[in-house]
């Protein structure tokens, strides 16, 4: 034991404290009586550093948490997770093509725009019935009005006995939120409203909902459904292996974020944007028309579980167990380069539980992973109305402009020329009746 001597006036007190050497084998001690790991370490000064889980943070020490690990590991080891993440996507794409087929023929029902047939006749009518186009307005403004009310999406509930203190508290959180939302948060509303517009067709949506650092706020972005793939096994975003999303980034956004330090700063070559048959067909009703090809970049960020090499997940005796970490690592689809990878963890989080940053809204939960929409609900009774509208289109103007055929024997003035409404025209008949002449 070591021994001080403190003097004061009159008193002299000898206070006894144990040395680090001591500290060490009592807290050895008490660790075999719990059995759990605990890092101990000395220091010159006579004091101990003690870390009663050394499991957590161990890949974390001297580094920043978040930090890009793409910039540390070595090209042998990202460019394997390039191309599989590359080959999931390709696969997880395949198999929802009949989906996306699907959904690229029912936006054709909603009519925006107007078809010159000429089939059976040149001049049929191209006409839609409304049925689709209207239920989906009237779900759009209902739900906006209902979700997004003037006074602010946010309603706070008190759990318990309420108390002017916790009536207070419920007050000054629902107007920080709402304020939050409606103020600071200039894209949620815009956004929420484009979102209201493709859930009811699509019968599948997205928020992604996280923290910008440069914007230093919460935002919440809409996700259309093609944009973000999933393996065909998924049942929900909480169970889903990965999940992809597609992000279309300029060159010279791109360029900020490498220089930044988000992206690794590594030569890349954009390439031609390759135009999906749903976007074609989306632009189409829009009534946009591509100009130049532009030169975006399509990145895939996958949140992902892996087990990467030098960043494993150990046990309490430091050896690796096999189980695979989620992580947020972005590929670029042209050249399959790993742009970045970081953590989707929180600091020491010990269940390594994956931060999940988008929401998933269904207007009717289907059989799988994505829901049903009025497009899978009442598609075919928007073809059969459209069909019979056309029918009684075509058949008002075949009656009113007949067409048949005359003998070749008889001659009328000016034939080439329409007969106007109520005109009539001489005819040279060669003898007979005239209406036999006539077929219609």
């Amino acid at each position: 034991m070591a021994e001080i001597d403190k003097s004061l006036p009159n008193v002299k007190q000898t206070i006894n404290v144990p040395s680090p050497e001591e500290v060490q084998v009592d807290i050895q001690e008490q660790q075999l009586e719990q059995d759990s790991p605990i890092d101990i370490q000395p220091n010159e000064d006579g004091s101990v550093d003690i870390n009663f889980d050394p499991s957590v943070g161990s890949q974390e020490q001297g580094e920043d948490h978040f930090a890009n690990l793409a910039e540390l590991l070595p090209e042998e080891v990202l460019s394997p997770i390039g191309h599989d993440l590359y080959e999931n996507y390709v696969e997880y794409k395949a198999s929802r093509k009949d989906w996306e087929t699907s959904y690229t023929k029912g936006l054709d029902l909603l009519g925006f725009k107007y078809e010159e047939n000429t089939e059976p006749f040149k001049g049929a009518s191209g006409a839609t019935h409304p049925v689709l186009a209207e239920a989906v307005t009237q779900f759009q403004s209902l739900a906006y009005k209902e979700l997004l009310p003037s006074q602010g999406p946010v309603r706070t509930q008190i759990i318990g006995t309420p108390t002017p203190d916790k009536e207070a508290q419920s007050m000054r959180v629902k107007e920080f939120m709402n304020y939050q939302i409606m103020g600071k948060m200039e894209e949620y509303e815009s956004e929420f409203d484009q979102m209201l517009f493709y859930l009811p067709l699509t019968g599948s949506t997205f928020k992604k909902v996280y923290y910008d650092e440069i914007m230093q706020r919460a935002v919440s972005k809409f996700v259309p459904a093609d944009d973000l793939v999933v393996p065909y096994t998924a049942t929900s975003l909480d169970d889903a292996e990965t999940i992809i999303h597609v992000v279309k980034m300029s060159e010279n956004e791109l360029r900020k974020q490498q220089v930044g330090g988000f992206y690794r700063d590594i030569e890349l070559t954009p390439g031609n944007e390759n135009e999906t048959e749903l976007e074609k067909k989306e632009r189409e009703l829009s009534g946009m028309s591509k100009g130049r090809d532009q030169r975006l970049f399509t990145l895939l960020e996958c949140h992902v579980d892996l087990d990467i090499e030098g960043f494993e997940d150990m046990d309490s005796q430091g050896e690796p167990t096999g189980i695979k970490l989620p992580y947020i690592v972005t590929v670029e689809e042209g050249s399959r380069e790993v742009l970045s990878i970081r953590r989707n963890y929180e600091v020491g989080d010990a269940s390594r539980s994956k931060i999940q940053y988008f929401v998933h809204f269904k207007f009717l939960p289907g059989l799988g992973f994505y829901g049903f929409g009025l497009i899978h609900m009442i598609g075919g009774l928007s073809r059969s109305a459209t069909a019979a509208l056309r029918s009684l289109l075509d058949a008002g103007t075949l009656s009113n402009l007949p067409a048949g055929f005359k003998m070749r024997g008889i001659k009328m003035r000016d034939e080439a020329q329409p007969i106007q409404p109520g005109e009539f025209r001489d005819v040279d008949a060669p003898g007979g009746n005239l209406r036999d002449a006539f077929m219609p």
